[in-house]
């Protein structure tokens, strides 16, 4: 089977692989598309933390079921998305009801190899029913469900007002989610190019982050600033301002992930009675949520579905779509 491999950084190559045959409890999946992320920017890059080359990428995967082994009851050619979050089961987050935060998690694509592939086998219990979704649809969930997550760990009091520090595709899967919740979003970002992508195509409004941005959102809210924070920087001192705009007895909650310490002005903090949130992947009830809201029309697949291409392109057109990011909400690899 085709296979594209991530022998080190900045070097991706197709290769040939003997095709997966599962096993019990297993499925066959053949790979139909395959979602382009952050973090397969970073492995490309080599500026992911916890990973070794060669790596197949790929978690963010809509396919079709060709395979079962025994013991599986899914429905041969069945359109699926993949839960790429492969938790142990018995660990303390496990315990928990937590599988996104499993202290032994293996992330498809980053800790195994994923699903830059013709085919891949999953544990039936990582595989999502997409049925009545197209592939491309499929591809969109694993994101999608990020945001989903985060906006599920929001302190639910009523509608309030909310900022998204961030309009990349975590950011913006972020406000959609919390717009459905009744949120008042406002985005801040940046560049100019996804904060304009985000108003023009999705009817969100925003800020470019610059040395005025404190002013501007002090007029905007009357003082008060905001109820909840989402930072989906991934930056630290974005992560550390996202604090300033946080109203009196508000939450920053922190979805973007940064190498490196976190620290804030204790007064400040104390000030607000703020709380403080991590959220971490995403649930099987997220997923389920993002498909029955891309199923309902909820969600605009089609405008958030930017960039397509061929996986034998890959290898040539990835550093254009890294150095084009501004431009890029969510490429999609087709096999």
């Amino acid at each position: 089977m085709r296979t594209i491999v991530c022998n080190a950084p900045f070097e991706l190559t197709q290769v040939q692989r003997e095709a997966p045959t599962p096993g019990p409890g297993e499925v066959l999946i053949r790979i139909r598309r395959v979602g382009l992320c952050g973090t397969d920017y970073h492995i490309f890059a080599g500026r992911h933390p916890f990973l070794q080359y060669p790596r197949v990428m790929g978690h963010e995967l809509g396919g079709e079921v060709v395979e079962l082994g025994e013991g599986t009851s899914l429905a041969l050619g069945q359109i699926v998305a993949i839960n790429p979050y492969l938790a142990c089961g018995h660990c303390i987050a496990c315990r928990k009801g937590k599988p996104n935060a499993c202290v032994n998690i293996r992330v498809l694509g980053v800790h195994s190899d994923g699903g830059m592939a013709e085919l891949l086998v999953v544990p039936e219990a990582a595989v999502l029913d997409a049925s009545g979704l197209t592939v491309d649809q499929a591809a969109m969930i694993e994101f999608l469900a990020i945001g989903a997550h985060a906006v599920s760990r929001v302190p639910k009091d009523g509608e309030g007002r909310m900022l998204v520090v961030g309009a990349g595709p975590i950011g913006v899967a972020s406000a959609l989610f919390a717009r459905l919740d009744g949120f008042e979003v406002t985005l801040v970002d940046q560049r100019a190019q996804r904060l304009a992508f985000a108003r023009d195509q999705l009817g969100f409004d925003g800020l470019v982050a610059d040395e005025n941005l404190g002013e501007q959102l002090i007029a905007r809210t009357q003082g008060d600033m905001f109820d909840v924070v989402i930072d989906a920087t991934g930056a630290l001192p974005a992560m550390r301002r996202s604090l300033d705009f946080v109203g009196h007895g508000g939450a920053l909650l922190l979805v973007g992930v940064a190498p490196g310490d976190l620290s804030f002005a204790d007064p400040e903090f104390h000030k607000r009675e703020a709380v403080l949130i991590a959220s971490r992947n995403a649930l099987s009830t997220d997923f389920q949520r993002v498909i029955a809201a891309i199923r309902s029309g909820a969600i605009p697949t089609d405008r958030l579905h930017t960039h397509s291409l061929a996986a034998e392109d890959l290898p040539e057109r990835l550093p254009a779509l890294i150095e084009e990011a501004d431009h890029v909400l969510k490429a999609i690899v087709a096999f």
